[in-house]
């Protein structure tokens, strides 16, 4: 009743705002995954994966928005997906490349590679699996998900070093990544999360107990995260499984 009082030219004036909201989001996940090659040319690894996971908060936010606001389109669909491809795709691989893997010779500049072919291949299927897929669950690991794992391997190690080993965690890491964004293993979206349902107060005391860890050990308690977060999904298919037995002789045969 209040929008019809409005004038026209003053709600297509509100309108075009709320259209360009999320695009602000999505304009600031692109800059801090620029930002995030920016300071791993200067050798500021830390700085690199902090601006990462900002990133990855900021795409978390711009979707709900859209939604919240009734400003979805496809425009913001596509510039969404490409803003993903440079930022959970192209820049982390650049970073870990930078970080140490340049180091080894091919082998890392091929698995870099690999990790972003892998994330583009990821986001061109869900763009067409979005009406035909459960909206409670993505289909392989999502790309900012995948980008965490990097992201905070570089708060966990952001000194580069000798020590050969890390490389090769980070090697394992981003093919292990990669292929579980191509893969057809079910993870949480948390779409469906009506945070203005009421609920319980122990779950104010657990939120607070994590927001308490997090700033404690950030570092620790969100490279945990993401990892927890990355295996959900084999977990998840592992106890599918295990409760339908039937189902598993049927796929060996």
């Amino acid at each position: 009743m209040v929008a019809q009082t409005l004038p026209r030219p003053r709600q297509r004036r509100l309108r075009r705002g709320l259209y360009l909201l999320p695009s602000l989001f999505t304009l600031g996940n692109i800059f801090l995954g620029f930002y995030a090659v920016v300071r791993a040319l200067r050798e500021d690894y830390r700085v690199a994966g902090i601006a990462i996971i900002a990133a990855a908060v900021l795409d978390a936010l711009d979707g709900r928005i859209a939604r919240l606001t009734g400003t979805e389109s496809e425009f913001g669909k596509q510039y969404d997906s490409l803003a993903d491809v440079l930022t959970f795709g192209s820049a982390p691989a650049l970073v870990a490349y930078l970080w140490g893997l340049h180091e080894i010779p091919r082998l890392g500049w091929l698995v870099c590679f690999f990790f972003i072919v892998c994330g583009a291949t990821r986001l061109a299927r869900f763009n067409v699996q979005t009406r035909v897929v459960d909206s409670r669950y993505f289909a392989g690991l999502p790309i900012p998900a995948a980008a965490g794992v990097v992201a905070t391997f570089l708060l966990v190690a952001p000194d580069r070093d000798a020590r050969l080993w890390l490389d090769g965690v980070l090697l394992v890491a981003l093919v292990t990544v990669g292929l579980l964004m191509v893969s057809t293993f079910r993870y949480p979206s948390f779409k469906k999360i009506d945070f203005a349902k009421r609920r319980s107060y122990r779950l104010a005391l657990l939120l607070a107990a994590m927001l308490a860890l997090v700033v404690y050990r950030p570092s620790i308690v969100l490279a945990t995260l993401a990892v927890l977060y990355t295996l959900s999904g084999p977990a998840l298919w592992a106890l599918g499984r295990v409760r339908r037995p039937g189902a598993r002789g049927a796929g060996e045969t």
